[in-house]
């Protein structure tokens, strides 16, 4: 998180709930008294969005929507609305900061020759986005048909083409399954089976006691054997710490390339209760149940298809949620979005669109009994969203000055 500030924005989701819970960032009247509560992220930024697999790691359509879901809960439209909207600004911030050398990025050889959108492409951005949900969340108050829609195609110059076609690759079938999907790149094929690859700092070796409780716990959710089993190490931001296994499962005996796309990678990760939910304990009775229970039940909830494998499991004192590793999950980082060589700020804007077509879908599939929801968001978004994104533009000022109080703080401990 002291990298750079919109690392510390996706690591900090508990700071921006309880700066909402303590007044030091206000959401407009309408999105607080007028707009309905749905199934909300609750960590909504441009990094949480990319492309999955309908129906988890076996699926065939491969589709452009929200893929984090550790957060989620039972909230407020306008807390992803304006979580996304300061995540834009800060990916502007970190752009301009790549091109002067303040911040670093390991998604460039070179940053010659390309450029970050200026403050008004920004702006423009941001208006897009809010402008997009709202039609979309319109469309569905007079088509409720519309809540099956998916983004999956993108015409020559969209930014998202790029990053769909390395999504195709990876997918079953694809040229590049075998060497970038999720599990090619997690397994070794060997002639004695097919096992994790060693990769140390990233995976650990159980020891035979722990495994075994692991393989005994967690074989009656998956649909094949357990092949092999690992402790993740170093992954996530917000939850760098919670412990996590993956487990390879497929079929018994399973030991060429050939069986490779009948197996999966199975996380098993601890699960703790939404920061949203830490500061607003009372705002919806359904928050209440099992951290890892919740995380199931909205996914299913704002996907059109959701995958197969997706379960909670109290064991050892702890919830943990069980799901499938997308093979073709592919995202874009913001500064691959927000550097270019030239129309950086239309670039921008059009991958706000999309998130904002995506997140709206999400939302809407949050209650399909009516379009309460769609016309209240929309009617708080026409009536109140320049104020948000001012809300967003000020509270991304406070999070660079947090993230350098941040700095102070590590270099004198």
């Amino acid at each position: 998180m002291a990298e750079n500030p919109y690392r510390f924005m996706r690591g900090t989701a508990q700071l921006f709930y309880t700066d909402l819970e303590q007044g030091a960032v206000t959401l407009p009247l309408p999105f607080i008294d007028t707009a309905r509560q749905t199934a909300v992220l609750g960590d909504c930024h441009m990094a949480n969005f990319g492309f999955v697999t309908e129906k988890g790691s076996h699926g065939r359509h491969i589709v452009f929507g929200p893929d984090d879901f550790d957060e989620a809960c039972i909230g407020m439209a306008g807390w992803d609305l304006t979580r996304f909207l300061t995540s834009m600004f800060l990916g502007c911030e970190l752009a301009h900061g790549i091109l002067e050398k303040r911040y670093a990025t390991d998604e460039f050889d070179t940053v010659e020759g390309l450029e970050a959108p200026d403050e008004d492409s920004a702006m423009v951005a941001a208006h897009a986005f809010l402008e997009r949900y709202a039609e979309i969340c319109l469309e569905i108050a007079d088509d409720t048909t519309v809540r099956r829609r998916t983004l999956d195609h993108f015409g020559k110059h969209h930014p998202l083409r790029h990053f769909h076609k390395k999504a195709r690759k990876r997918a079953i079938g694809g040229k590049k399954f075998e060497s970038k999907s999720s599990l090619g790149k997690a397994v070794a094929i060997e002639g004695s089976g097919l096992r994790f690859r060693d990769r140390p700092g990233r995976y650990k070796r159980l020891d035979a006691a722990t495994e075994s409780a692991v393989r005994a716990a967690f074989r009656p959710y998956v649909d094949d054997e357990i092949l092999d089993v690992i402790q993740r190490l170093g992954q996530g931001t917000g939850s760098l710490d919670m412990p996590r296994y993956n487990l390879l499962v497929g079929p018994l005996g399973a030991s060429t390339s050939a069986e490779l796309p009948m197996c999966q990678v199975v996380e098993i990760k601890q699960q703790r209760t939404s920061a949203a939910i830490h500061a607003f304990p009372d705002i919806d009775p359904r928050n209440t149940i099992g951290a890892a229970h919740l995380t199931v039940i909205i996914q299913r909830r704002v996907r059109r298809e959701p995958d197969l494998l997706l379960d909670e499991v109290d064991w050892n004192d702890a919830c943990w949620l069980v799901r499938s590793r997308h093979h073709a999950r592919v995202g874009a980082e913001p500064e691959e979005i927000c550097l270019a060589p030239k129309k950086v700020g239309k670039r921008l804007k059009k991958y706000a669109q999309a998130c904002g077509t995506a997140l709206a879908l999400a939302h809407s599939r949050g209650d399909n009994r009516s379009v309460r929801f769609e016309t209240s968001i929309a009617a708080a978004i026409h009536q109140d969203g320049q104020a948000l994104i001012e809300t967003a533009r000020a509270y991304a000022d406070r999070t660079v000055a947090d993230w350098r109080l941040y700095r102070t703080l590590l270099s004198e401990s």
